[in-house]
């Protein structure tokens, strides 16, 4: 059974590696992310994930199309698994910021740039800061740029340190921040530890692990969407711990601090946005 799901997998794959290279450059915006969605919720699918999607008050929506996400906006969520990705692309597909070491995978990272995915390259502090001024002018220009603020995979139960550099890009482009608290359970509702990507393990590990699972143990992706965050007259540090904190209640974490009043709280002295450590951390 599993070599089947293999099969289908590698053959959803080369049929997405199709549509980017023949159909995406004749359509515009809306019609390639309807295609985007449409081929990450097959490949959910394929790897047995049924979705949940939640509002802010823990109500189950019927469906994708019960919710809106805004067109022009910084979507934000905490970082499992590369499944994060397509089950976020179920709803509302985004252009990720990602770490440059995918873009050499085989296949999937020239699927991923064709998809239009943001790479950030450590060392090089020329090529960051104009990543930097690209997400701000693609966000202007209505696209929804993704990124996950841990800059790394974390187990289920934890919550990193949000990195604040690319929430910069929100407020220079004067969009809110949505963010989204994501976590994959078991039919019990316990945290599923099939769907952890951390550590030593590998995507084919992970691959394996997942479409195992499938059969006795399937996994339920849970994704709540929060309530938009605005962006005016914030400082990132304070954006970004507001985020976290958002993130963190929904997740039935501890809170990490008091609550943040980002529209109170004087900026403080932090490394300027384009500063290449800043970014590049997000790409760990």
């Amino acid at each position: 059974m599993i070599i089947y799901s293999i099969a289908r997998m590698f053959l959803h794959l080369f049929a997405g590696l199709a549509t980017c290279a023949f159909i995406f450059p004749f359509l515009d915006r809306p019609a390639r992310q309807q295609r985007i969605r449409r081929w990450s919720a097959k490949l959910v699918h394929i790897c047995g994930l049924k979705i949940v999607i939640r509002d802010v008050d823990g109500n189950v929506l019927a469906s994708a199309a019960a919710t809106t996400a805004p067109q022009s906006a910084l979507m934000v969520a905490n970082h499992i698994s590369w499944l994060d990705i397509f089950v976020i692309n179920t709803l509302a597909p985004c252009r990720f910021v990602a770490k440059s070491d995918i873009r050499s995978w085989p296949l999937i990272g020239w699927l991923c740039a064709k998809s239009g995915t943001i790479f950030i390259a450590r060392g090089r502090p020329r090529d960051v800061r104009a990543i930097y001024q690209g997400l701000v002018a693609s966000i202007k220009a209505g696209d929804r740029i993704a990124f996950f603020p841990e800059g790394t995979t974390a187990g289920q139960g934890s919550l990193l340190p949000f990195h604040p550099n690319l929430f910069e890009a929100a407020i220079d482009a004067a969009v809110p921040v949505q963010p989204y608290a994501l976590r994959y359970l078991d039919a019990a509702g316990n945290l599923h530890p099939a769907a952890d990507f951390i550590g030593d393990t590998t995507i084919v590990e992970s691959i394996l692990a997942i479409l195992k699972a499938r059969g006795a143990h399937p996994i339920t992706a849970e994704l709540t969407v929060l309530a938009p965050i605005t962006s005016t007259g914030a400082h990132r540090r304070e954006l970004s711990l507001a985020v976290r904190e958002a993130i963190a209640q929904a997740l039935g974490h501890a809170s990490a601090a008091a609550p943040v009043d980002i529209n109170r709280v004087a900026p403080t002295a932090d490394t300027p946005p384009e500063s290449a450590n800043g970014l590049q951390d997000i790409a760990r």
